[in-house]
């Protein structure tokens, strides 16, 4: 039987929106970019999938009747956006065509059957855990910019590691990222019983999926989760995202941490010093950003250098009484760790001028980053 409904813009749009960063992928299967659309429960479900991620979320809709298609997730979204029209019908004609009216607005639009559309994972119903969003979003936020881009040799930095924690002082939530250069760890205290958290032996979640973790996350307020052998799994009341996990080891990070000696300190002013970074990585090279950091008697002088253009100084006071430092470190990396941090005031413990940089603040409760220097 064809499928003909009739569907809120808004409500259909919203759908839409959230499955075009899964379904545009360039990819070998080219159903994967079209939205399987079918009628369950007097509404559409809509499934997009490019097999490491994959969403099904429900659109109410007055059904006329039932039936099933896909159709060009980036093209229909574009029709329904560009509509005058407070409604859109969809109705299927032969092999797998459909006219969408949208007031006066009358389109024809190849579909594909829905024969070759991926299955959605199965998934089990037993073993999720209910969070309040913003959990996610705040361990989230403090990782994804140190996430490996996918032309790293070392697989598994491409991803996210996730970890939880039963303390004395309570339960924890951990994600933890690194490129090779630098490393973002990020916990948060959470009320909920993680022991129904069936997590791997090492839980790594790619880069793909954290960033559609986060999309899921913004436009609720709960959310429910659970870790299979294979997958992760997000839902509300509406919407399944499956992320499909990955497989390997990752650097010991508690080692790497527990090598910096939190004795030798300077007290930074985050907005004066991220300031500071923005002029003087204006004078840096494009490929490495390299800069120097001095640090002697309250005092710290941030200063780069370009072959082509010249150099830049930059002085700012800062609380120190350790030994003077001469430093360098790719400024970017420290622009977007201070961009993630909330506090006044960073601490940042450098034991040597051959010594990693661990970054941390008693404002920015849980997170601690650590940059890896340069050789000058």
């Amino acid at each position: 039987m064809p499928l003909h409904c009739t569907v809120a813009k808004n409500d259909l749009l919203d759908g839409l929106n959230s499955l075009q960063n899964i379904t545009n992928k360039k990819g070998t299967l080219a159903i994967l970019s079209n939205v399987l659309i079918e009628v369950k429960d007097s509404g559409l479900v809509l499934t997009g999938t490019d097999l490491e991620v994959g969403l099904r979320l429900f659109v109410p809709a007055d059904i006329k009747d039932a039936g099933s298609l896909t159709l060009p997730s980036k093209k229909i979204f574009e029709i329904v956006r560009e509509s005058g029209s407070d409604t859109i019908t969809i109705e299927e004609t032969e092999n797998s065509w459909v006219v969408i009216t949208a007031g006066h607005s009358t389109y024809n639009l190849a579909g594909m059957a829905n024969d070759e559309f991926p299955e959605f994972p199965e998934y089990e119903d037993d073993s999720f855990v209910s969070f309040e969003s913003h959990v996610f979003l705040d361990l989230i936020d403090k990782v994804i910019f140190s996430i490996a881009n996918d032309q790293e040799n070392i697989y598994s930095l491409t991803s996210v590691l996730f970890e939880k924690e039963q303390r004395d002082d309570g339960a924890f939530l951990k994600m933890i990222s690194s490129d090779g250069h630098r490393l973002s760890i990020m916990e948060k205290d959470v009320a909920a019983d993680i022991s129904q958290l069936r997590l791997n032996d090492v839980t790594l979640i790619p880069k793909k999926g954290i960033q559609e973790w986060k999309k899921f996350c913004e436009s609720r307020d709960s959310i429910e989760i659970s870790f299979e052998e294979k997958q992760l799994v997000l839902r509300d009341g509406e919407a399944v995202m499956i992320i499909r996990l990955k497989h390997g080891d990752f650097p010991q990070y508690q080692a790497i941490i527990n090598a910096v000696q939190l004795e030798n300190c300077a007290k930074i002013d985050r907005i004066p010093f991220l300031e500071s970074l923005k002029r003087i990585n204006l004078f840096t090279e494009d490929i490495f950003h390299t800069i120097q950091l001095q640090i002697d008697n309250d005092k710290m002088t941030l200063t780069s250098q370009n072959a082509d253009l010249g150099n830049a100084k930059d002085v700012q006071s800062i609380e120190y009484d350790g030994d003077p430092l001469t430093l360098g470190f790719n400024c970017r990396y420290f622009l977007e760790t201070l961009q993630v941090m909330e506090c006044e005031t960073i601490d940042a413990y450098i034991n040597s001028n051959n010594s990693p940089c661990l970054i941390k603040s008693v404002e920015d409760k849980g997170f601690t980053s650590i940059i890896m220097p340069m050789q000058l």
